[in-house]
């Protein structure tokens, strides 16, 4: 009886991990705040305040990423820096693939909501997103 009480318990964790769909990509497309990095030891830094925000953009398997400034009106303040990136799917997993002209390197996306995103980088850091939700302040 415990034995397939046990059975039954690793098939449903195991059907309740979630592995990112390719049919989910479009959800990256928007503006990101970092939320926290955890570590290789398990060891987490969180962001509570951020100065700059990520602004995704993904058409098809291509995209870019930069780094842009929120303004209390609503808007970004942005320079034309952008750090392109294409989507690689290999054995169920789905990675971000940079590359510039000092470096190449990838990030497995390891969660991909419409609120939420982590990836996480080949040094073993898990970096978390939140979708920002920007501050208007209009007089």
């Amino acid at each position: 009886m415990m034995k397939k009480l046990l059975i039954i318990c690793f098939i449903f964790f195991a059907s309740c991990s979630s592995k990112v769909d390719k049919n989910q990509l479009h959800l990256l497309n928007g503006y990101w705040e970092i939320k926290e990095v955890t570590f290789k030891d398990g060891a987490k830094k969180e962001y509570s305040i951020n100065s700059t925000v990520d602004y995704i953009k993904l058409d098809s398997l291509t995209g870019f990423r930069k780094k842009v400034v929120p303004k209390f009106n609503g808007t970004f303040e942005t320079s034309n820096d952008a750090e392109p990136f294409h989507i690689r799917i290999s054995n169920d997993s789905i990675f971000m693939s940079y590359t510039n002209n000092s470096n190449t390197w990838e990030e497995v996306l390891t969660k991909l909501t419409e609120d939420s995103f982590s990836v996480k980088n080949r040094e073993g850091l898990t970096y978390e997103y939140n979708r920002f939700e920007p501050i208007n302040i209009t007089p």
